[in-house]
């Protein structure tokens, strides 16, 4: 029997309503936002663009574990499509440093931290834990208790990863086996601030003479990008195997010394820019569900994670994940 016309244009148009792809969305009353949905559909994005252009690209995103499920609690339901966008999860202060440098996480806060990693290594996400402590006990205490949980972990002894310990001598669970996954290492190093190094080639020197499994570090030194040449050059370890280099990434802070930055932003800031974090100087947060600040970090030949993807690196840190708590807050 055919269709009357009336009922087939309702047909159609409820197809096309479906099959159309979302559009990022950034406008709408602020108040009346999920702001966890969209930091996970930022992560999406940038996953979705980045693995288009390598398949094996890794996505870590840094805290922010509440996001793992559907209402933010450990009993929730894994949210698939988030846990399916990203290789790994990053946490801070897991064991040590939670309250203060040095100092034990406490048991409740460890705790619950704890059911979320755990939802994420029950789904196939590697978890990676930076404690922040310094005497030798708690450094080899964070070791053993990450270990025992599973997780890959590195004790740094500056809050501000400016340094590569000297405690331990070796990385923990040295290993001479080729890294060629997230699943396959057993150590990291976290090193974002070079500056305690000479130049650019002491630095790259410093690094390469480790046996670290994975190095996550920054694009850049100073003001220069590091060349996919001397990414290249980091893979290889000191023992002869291979690892992984992963380039770290803000996405929910604008960093007033990176490149995108403008200097009449401080007078006349763009929709997007939120109030400097008053703990991180020349930080600021941002609306991140606007299209022009997810500009800045993917999508186009300019953006950030297109830097990123062009040096060579073997995947990306995404950090300030847990922005979605400073706007619930307001």
């Amino acid at each position: 029997m055919k269709k009357p016309l009336f009922t087939l244009i309702l047909v159609i148009t409820a197809f096309l309503i479906v099959s159309c792809p979302k559009e990022r969305d950034d406008n709408g009353p602020e108040n009346e936002r999920d702001y966890r949905q969209d930091m996970r559909d930022f992560v999406q994005g940038i996953s979705e663009y980045a693995k288009v252009i390598n398949p094996t690209f890794i996505i870590i995103p840094q805290n922010g574990q509440e996001l793992l499920t559907d209402n933010g609690e450990e009993s929730g339901n894994p949210v698939v499509a988030y846990i399916n966008a990203i290789d790994g999860v990053g946490r801070e202060d897991l064991f040590y440093g939670y309250e203060s440098d040095d100092v034990p996480t406490p048991v409740a806060e460890r705790s619950y931290m704890v059911a979320f990693l755990d939802i994420a290594e029950n789904n196939d996400v590697e978890v990676l834990v930076t404690d922040y402590c310094s005497t030798q006990v708690y450094v080899d205490s964070s070791y053993e208790q990450n270990t025992l949980k599973g997780y890959i972990s590195f004790a740094a002894d500056h809050r501000n990863l400016d340094n590569i310990p000297t405690y331990p001598a070796n990385p923990y669970n040295l290993n001479t086996s080729n890294i060629t996954s997230l699943t396959e290492a057993k150590n990291f190093l976290y090193l974002l601030d070079p500056s305690s190094f000479a130049d650019k080639d002491s630095f790259l020197n410093a690094i390469k003479g480790t046996d670290y499994d994975i190095f996550i570090i920054d694009l850049f030194f100073g003001d220069l990008s590091l060349t996919s040449g001397e990414v290249f050059s980091l893979r290889l370890k000191s023992n002869g195997g291979s690892r992984q280099v992963i380039a770290y990434m803000s996405i929910g802070e604008a960093e007033d010394y990176r490149y995108y930055w403008q200097t009449e932003w401080e007078t006349n800031p763009p929709s997007w820019l939120a109030e400097e974090n008053p703990n991180w100087q020349g930080n600021y947060k941002v609306r991140y569900w606007k299209n022009d600040w997810q500009d800045i970090i993917f999508g186009n030949d300019d953006s950030y994670l297109k830097k990123i993807l062009d040096a060579g690196f073997d995947g990306v840190y995404l950090d300030i994940i847990d922005a979605f708590e400073y706007f619930e807050s307001q």
